[in-house]
């Protein structure tokens, strides 16, 4: 039964989301309302020049004074919606001080200042929720936090950028090169006029270091996580890939090394077609957990975009709605575990190499011993071409990321080598 108490909304941004949030906040009041079980009100909206364009948002509710969104007493809920570091970070701490809970979709602030940020609310005894960060409308991170808090995660690793998975898409349906595949993306507004921090990886670390945080129980911030973006991977990489019935996708990877320590990683690595993350097209996202007693799941959907990403915010504010009425509050940081950060050198993995060499006696012996005298077992060796094209590709067994590079490094200064061509990690069983 709905209560009579009304609970005051404010809201900081008005963008792509934004204002799809303040949009289903007032077509949907009655039923959000029901769901939360008190009266939904959105009383502000601040924007930094509400007469620079139409946001579609009646005008007494509009400001441009952010700081008296998260100052006003009569503000019981904050949704921020800003993106970037400041000044969401200096409103998100004044909000928590200020006795209101918070609903972000900011990734980048979470992953840079999230310890901050969760010791603010747990000092206030206000809720701190963030489902929209991470993978859009997909529900990842309530399962992370609560559903999967009674077992032992063991990986997760998902594809969490949708402009990067559109253009790797397009690179391995249509063979178009990195360039082309991007400046579609661009065209069909999946990508950003300066998509560096997309196609660097830059914006799936973010995610990967949430991510990490909540499946290892451990701070994890973006600084932790090795990223290498897609900006390298070329039509020849993927023809390849599709040759071994193989396929790239940019992975967020987090797991645990033998020596019990965090290995937290964004880069592009080849999966088996079989996989269920090789079927993720375009810009959907998807993520797929690996648990000690649940076994393999995936959550797959819309990663991005002003409805789906509004979808998670939505949920998260009925949710905390409900903990303010009832006087609780939700998940806390969980961070007992304090597991150490790996270094990318300590990780486990595979990879496939491209080389380019002399079509000549003893190319493959001196290949091989470079590999045998680094300590890494090669899996399988295929030829092709002759002359000034000959290749050969080399698939690894698993080995340490530092002995594999040693490896690459070592290949490039052999005189039968013209050009390492391509160093791709493998993923999965091949």
């Amino acid at each position: 039964m709905m209560s009579s108490k009304t609970l005051k909304i404010g809201v900081l941004g008005c963008g792509v989301v934004g204002s799809q949030v303040v949009r289903l906040l007032l077509a949907n009041k009655a039923d959000l309302s029901t769901r939360a079980g008190a009266n939904l009100q959105l009383v502000k909206v601040a924007v930094r020049n509400p007469k620079s364009k139409n946001y579609g948002v009646p005008d007494e509710l509009l400001t441009s004074d952010l700081k008296s969104v998260v100052s006003d007493p009569q503000v019981d809920l904050i949704v921020e919606l800003l993106g970037g570091i400041e000044p969401a970070r200096e409103l998100i701490l004044t909000a928590l001080k200020n006795g209101k809970s918070v609903v972000t979709a900011n990734k980048a602030l979470l992953a840079k200042h999230g310890a901050e940020l969760y010791a603010a609310a747990d000092n206030a005894n206000v809720d701190l929720y963030y489902e929209a960060a991470v993978a859009g409308a997909i529900p990842i991170l309530r399962p992370l936090r609560e559903s999967l808090v009674g077992d032992q995660v063991l990986k997760v690793m998902g594809i969490v950028n949708g402009t990067t998975n559109y253009i790797l898409t397009k690179m391995d349906e249509n063979g178009a090169a990195f360039e082309d595949a991007l400046r579609e993306a661009q065209k069909l507004g999946f990508a950003e006029a300066d998509p560096t921090a997309d196609v660097e990886g830059g914006d799936a670390a973010a995610k990967a270091a949430i991510l990490a945080g909540l499946a290892f129980h451990s701070r994890v911030t973006d600084l932790d996580v090795y990223k290498e973006g897609i900006s390298k991977i070329t039509a020849t990489d993927v023809k390849v890939a599709k040759a071994m019935d193989l396929v790239i996708k940019l992975l967020a990877i987090a797991d645990v090394t033998n020596d019990g320590a965090i290995a937290v990683r964004v880069h592009p690595a080849l999966i088996s077609r079989a996989h269920p993350l090789a079927s993720v097209r375009d810009s959907y996202n998807a993520v797929f957990v690996e648990s000690a007693s649940a076994g393999q799941m995936m959550f797959y959907g819309r990663g991005a975009g002003g409805e789906p990403t509004a979808s998670a915010i939505l949920g998260d504010l009925v949710a905390v709605a409900r903990n303010k009425l009832s006087g609780g509050l939700g998940p806390r940081e969980s961070d007992y575990a304090d597991l150490k950060i790996a270094k990318i050198g300590d990780t486990q993995t595979r990879y496939l190499i491209r080389l380019n060499v002399a079509d000549k006696p003893g190319v493959l012996e001196s290949v091989a011993h470079v590999f045998a005298s680094n300590q890494v077992s090669i899996q399988t060796v295929r030829q092709s071409g002759a002359g000034d094209k000959a290749e050969l590709i080399v698939m690894t067994h698993i080995s340490k990321e530092s002995a594999l590079s040693a490896t690459v490094k070592d290949l490039s200064k052999l005189d039968s080598v013209t050009d390492v061509a391509s160093v791709l990690r493998v993923e999965g069983e091949i």
